[in-house]
């Protein structure tokens, strides 16, 4: 088998909860290259068609990526149906403006659901710089709740919250939010606040930021087809301009 041939090999496939699964893939070059806050484009065979996901970690040494995904659609259950040693036809990236990393004292980052595994290289990236890292992370119950062992290795603090209550603290993840950033104290110390996971959530995320004034930067993973600009199937409108989430984002301005 060629070094080409070798490319988009599926290494290793965890199943994280019943329908989120874990991969890591054979990619070098996306690997070498991939930052926080960036994406790949994957198609899985001839037929199949492309669509996007959050790189979750990156391993440059082994020339590997990692993607975490929920089956809800026939593209995301086809790649579902692959196993270790199978191979993806096409993955694209690295895609997308990395996250805009400042010299913060500290910061906080929310995860929801599937998006828990996209606010981990955020947080990593930000320990490694030796930034207080404030970890909120959250579902609809314990059996959603995807990669805590490595989030709480690259937290300083890390608070869950599930919707039943069947792990951490019932509710969302607005309350240990709000809780943190209403102390005075606490909040003249937070750069920026992160959050990835349902509109909904990250709605209401950056409502109780704005209501504090602190800053908030989102992840926007609308419906994309070339991930170039030129299709426009991911428009979004920001302060009345139209932009491209697969070229000027994925992250934007919350508020």
């Amino acid at each position: 088998m060629s070094q080409m041939e070798k490319r988009n090999l599926i290494i290793k496939k965890e199943q994280q909860s019943p329908e989120v699964i874990l991969m890591e893939i054979k990619t070098p070059l996306i690997a070498k290259k991939a930052q926080a806050g960036q994406f790949v484009i994957i198609r899985v065979d001839e037929v199949g068609e492309r669509f996007p996901l959050t790189i979750a970690d990156s391993h440059p040494e082994k020339g590997t990526i990692e993607i975490a995904y929920q089956m809800v659609g026939a593209s995301t259950r086809k790649l579902g149906l692959l196993k270790e040693g199978d191979q993806i036809l096409n993955i694209a990236g690295p895609l997308g403006k990395p996250t805009h990393l400042e010299d913060y004292k500290e910061v906080i980052v929310v995860g929801g659901g599937v998006g828990i595994a996209c606010t981990y290289p955020i947080m990593k990236t930000y320990k490694q710089k030796g930034v207080k890292v404030i970890s909120i992370i959250g579902a609809r119950n314990k059996d959603l709740l995807i990669m805590k062992e490595r989030i709480e290795k690259v937290s300083d603090e890390l608070h869950i919250c599930t919707d039943d209550g069947t792990e951490g603290r019932k509710g969302f993840v607005t309350n240990p939010l709000e809780e943190i950033i209403a102390r005075k104290e606490e909040r003249e110390e937070i750069g920026m606040v992160f959050a990835v996971g349902p509109p909904i959530m990250m709605k209401f995320v950056t409502e109780v930021c704005k209501r504090y004034d602190v800053p908030i930067t989102v992840s926007l993973n609308t419906i994309m087809v070339d991930a170039s600009g030129m299709c426009g199937a991911c428009r979004v409108t920001i302060n009345r301009e139209i932009k491209f989430a697969c070229v000027d984002g994925p992250e934007f301005d919350g508020s």
